[in-house]
């Protein structure tokens, strides 16, 4: 359709990568307007959890609008409003033991990125927030002052300012403890580091190339915080809500947050949604002081609430989506001990996995012969050079395995540019399932 080229900004860039016009979506697949079928291994960029248009959802949400349910509230209270509160709270945060208020703000990632800076300094007085290299956490100036990547940032045509920038986990190298070099600048009154306000980090860094920090990193990180009066915001919006396996990224770690976002997947459906948990003593918000138009989605409220109902009331789907890392993790070591060659390296966490090729211009050759033969599939990191699977976690076993199936293949034909293959081997049992 010419429409895009006339009138449509150059900004944009998944329409760059994937050049067709899509027109239908359900479950894991989308289909563009020839009716031509695509596997979507980048559901919305973590988005879409639990699929395209998942039918438990659909249909409340049916419901909701047929029966002239409110659709914009701002903060007023609401029916739906009411219900997600009541299904959050009895069914994701007592559970696990969490005490937290939430603060319901615009309605997406990086507005909740901005409200948790805010509270940070306005409740300890300080100003500046210790963030990560290759950190992503949003494109408004203070979320994009937390953001590591030097593309977004030179956009921003202003002083980027009111973070420190801390080493992650693993980027000095492995047996490096980077928060040690964190508790040595923050104990050293020379080392030019003012007393942050708080600590703002990604458990898996997913723009920044499925960087995972180790669960003894994060509990170090923690007690440090803990040791300097620092809080600590763990920025959940694309490696929680069950894409790891467990609803939050961080419960394996044992760790506490005292500030949590949240957003993507948090409305189920695809609908914008967004909040901010805060320990109730943080809460010193005067009313109105954080605002937003859209911080009242009930249609949101109705599909993350039948998100909650439908998968984490029990610990059958976590499960599931346990099995499927296992598996995914298995076929990716597989896929790298056969085409590595010191070219690739898997990483990631749960259904939070990728491949690190060389470089971009590789990564880029394998997302686009995958597209070719049906596959959407993105990039991620400094470079691009992250192959990201980041499919719906309630893709079928035979899906899950016919992508993977897609990106071998292409790494295969990739790779035959440069060097000869071997033979192929059956790494994988097509009769075994890997969901519980």
């Amino acid at each position: 359709m010419k429409i895009f080229d006339e009138i449509e900004s150059e900004v944009q860039s998944y329409a760059r990568a994937f050049p067709r016009v899509f027109h239908k979506a359900q479950g894991e697949y989308l289909y563009d307007a020839e009716g031509n079928q695509f596997l979507d291994f980048l559901a919305g960029a973590g988005t879409l959890n639990y699929g395209h248009n998942n039918p438990v959802f659909k249909e409340q949400l049916l419901e909701y609008i047929n029966n002239d349910g409110i659709t914009h509230g701002l903060d007023l209270h609401t029916k739906a409003k009411g219900a997600f509160l009541e299904a959050f709270n009895e069914k994701i945060l007592k559970p696990r033991g969490m005490d937290y208020l939430v603060q319901f703000t615009g309605p997406t990632g990086t507005n909740a990125v901005e409200a948790a800076m805010k509270i940070a300094r306005n409740v300890t007085g300080q100003q500046n927030i210790v963030t990560f290299t290759n950190g992503f956490h949003g494109v408004s100036l203070g979320a994009l002052a937390a953001t590591g990547n030097a593309h977004h940032r030179d956009a921003a045509g202003a002083a980027l300012t009111g973070v420190h920038r801390m080493p992650y986990d693993g980027y000095l190298g492995d047996g490096i403890d980077t928060t040690a070099y964190l508790d040595k600048v923050l104990s050293d009154s020379s080392s030019g580091i003012n007393s942050p306000a708080a600590v703002m980090v990604e458990t898996v860094q997913g723009e920044g190339g499925i960087n995972v920090a180790s669960f003894e990193w994060l509990r170090n990180l923690q007690a440090v915080c803990k040791k300097h009066g620092l809080l600590l915001i763990i920025d959940d919006i694309q490696a929680g809500c069950g894409r790891t396996g467990n609803y939050f990224s961080f419960e394996e770690a044992g760790i506490e947050p005292d500030i949590i976002t949240l957003s993507k997947s948090l409305g189920g459906y695809g609908l914008p949604f967004a909040v901010v948990l805060m320990k109730p003593a943080l809460d010193q918000w005067k009313p109105g002081e954080h605002n937003g138009t859209f911080r009242g989605n009930n249609f949101a409220f109705v599909t993350a609430k039948a998100a909650i109902d439908h998968y984490w009331s029990d610990d059958a789907f976590s499960e599931s989506v346990k099995n499927k890392g296992q598996y995914v993790s298995q076929r990716l070591a597989a896929i790298v001990e056969r085409y590595g060659e010191g070219n690739f390296t898997a990483r990631g966490r749960g259904m939070f996995q990728g491949i690190n090729c060389v470089n971009g211009e590789i990564a880029g050759a394998i997302t686009q012969r995958a597209f070719k033969s049906g596959l959407i599939i993105e990039t991620s990191g400094a470079d691009d050079q992250v192959v990201k699977f980041l499919c719906p976690l309630t893709i079928s076993d035979e899906n899950l395995k016919k992508g993977i199936d897609i990106v071998e293949q292409a790494i295969k034909e990739v790779c035959a540019k440069e060097t000869s293959i071997p033979e192929e081997v059956d790494y994988f049992d097509e009769s075994q399932s890997v969901s519980a």
